[in-house]
């Protein structure tokens, strides 16, 4: 059985405490690992290393940066199967969606590697004939990166790979659920030649590790991926040192449907965008507004094609929906199901558990009639279910697509060149898909609006995070 262990300082080594903990495939319940469970004190370790490298590393040129980068990508590449692998065996995800996270992760660290050079100042008009002003952006300093299970390799490299190409040194908290992901990454890392010290990995008690990452004067910037529930926490804690935080944070996403969209389109839209990685995605589709005049005829064609779905164990290539995480996510997922059945909606199809499946499988789920007052409204629901609104007017669309305290995501089908222009301007979310419903790619800022987070990742911004600008006036 694989032993993943903590990566400080260039060493594979267990933790302070010698504690370990098993890790479950969520779609057979079997052990498949054992990892390393490192706290506080581990994390004090990979801080003082970080910080003790953070000088050299920043010093160090930008092209040598750049092809470490490029080398990490190369070697991605070369082994995408069995990171793929790796993937669909810790968190369920069917192998062929983990192949295109395994490309997706790869390509922020070719996009990383490239924008490593790319880093620049500006010289600014004096208005004093014996001054020169000038800019420069310089590494923020050693980094914290928190990152979530359930894109386990992508989310690693959207975080690790910009402040590596900064100039800035890392320690990274993986999900518990996902080590490997994360110590498969950190080991072609080390083979690519990242130098000692400059990248460290501490999986464990989040807890302990998150507030030693806070709490420390040494980590500059934090940067997380999760629920807006604690991004809240981090937050507050990091203003106690005025510490740079970025946060990629929970989301609600509209899907609108109008009538003059084409319908095929958008139910296999919909399908894509709600039941990638059985909805457990912060941009997945949470709310699906469809027109009323197209209502029924949206709802027959998209249960006829949710329903020949296959559920299965992520490794077998057939498979279109695989497990959700745990036990815990099918506990929330029943009780926004029996919640919304209660206040008056209807099943359409779905809305129990797979007891014909050893793991934690839940049944791809419409429902219909869904009202605002319902959980499924205005909680992220993180599973397999579409609930399906109707509305009269583009105006009451996009009042209830905004009333929301979210702002990751959203997406709308129409042709209608004029109203895709409206809509688009109109909608308070960072990033929308017109017609589109996997609208991600390294080449966009990925982040949210409101309270879905702060920041950007990836686009052509995306080392601005992890860099301070410096204004030099120099007199002669």
């Amino acid at each position: 059985m694989k032993y993943y262990q903590l990566y400080i300082n260039g060493e594979w080594v267990s933790s302070v405490s010698g504690n370990s903990y098993e890790v479950t495939n969520p779609a057979t319940q079997e052990v498949v690992s054992k990892a390393a469970f490192g706290n506080d004190r581990d994390a004090a370790l990979a801080v003082e290393v970080a910080h003790a490298a953070f000088p050299s590393w920043s010093e160090t040129p930008a092209k040598e940066r750049s092809n470490i980068l490029m080398k990490i990508y190369q070697l991605m590449m070369e082994r995408k199967e069995e990171l793929a692998r790796t993937i669909t065996i810790e968190m369920g995800k069917p192998i062929r969606e983990a192949r295109g996270e395994v490309q997706s992760a790869a390509d922020y660290v070719q996009w990383n590697a490239e924008e490593a050079k790319r880093a620049y100042g500006e010289t600014i008009p004096s208005s004093f004939h014996n001054k020169r002003l000038l800019t420069i952006r310089q590494p923020v300093g050693p980094v914290g990166a928190i990152t979530p299970w359930n894109f386990p390799l992508a989310m690693v490299t959207r975080k690790l790979t910009p402040a590596l190409a900064a100039g800035c040194s890392v320690v990274l908290k993986p999900a518990t659920q996902t080590p490997g992901c994360a110590a498969k990454l950190f080991q072609i890392a080390e083979e690519a030649g990242l130098p000692k010290g400059v990248a460290n990995l501490v999986m464990g008690s989040s807890s302990k590790i998150g507030q030693e990452l806070l709490k420390n004067p040494k980590i500059r910037k934090i940067t997380f991926t999760g629920s807006t529930e604690v991004g809240k926490l981090l937050m507050k804690d990091a203003a106690d040192q005025v510490k740079r935080v970025s946060m990629e944070l929970g989301g609600h996403a509209p899907f609108i449907v109008f009538e003059d969209a084409d319908l095929e389109a958008a139910v296999e839209g919909a399908i894509a965008s709600k039941f990638r990685n059985a909805g457990q995605t912060c941009i997945c589709a949470n709310r699906i507004y469809v027109q009323s005049s197209i209502l029924e005829e949206f709802t027959s064609l998209f249960k006829e094609k949710v329903e020949k779905m296959v559920i299965g164990n992520g490794l077998e290539e057939s498979t279109d929906i695989g497990p959700v995480i745990d036990e815990k996510g099918l506990v929330k997922i029943q009780e926004h199901v029996d919640d919304a059945l209660a206040k008056g909606a209807a099943l359409v199809t779905g809305g129990k558990k797979c007891n014909f499946k050893a793991g934690t499988f839940y049944h791809p789920t419409i429902l219909s009639q869904v009202t605002d007052e319902m959980l499924i409204s205005t909680e992220e629901t993180f599973g397999p279910v579409a609930p399906i609104y109707s509305f009269d007017t583009e105006e009451e669309v996009i009042r209830k697509a905004n009333d929301t305290n979210y702002g990751l995501a959203a997406y709308f089908y129409t042709r209608d060149l004029s109203r895709a222009i409206r809509v688009y301007e109109r909608l308070e979310y960072g990033m929308v898909g017109c017609n589109d419903p996997v609208p991600t790619t390294v080449q966009g800022p990925f982040g949210g609006w409101k309270e879905s987070g702060i920041g950007r990742e990836g686009g052509p911004d995306g080392l601005h995070d992890f860099l301070e600008t410096k204004f030099v006036s120099i007199k002669m």
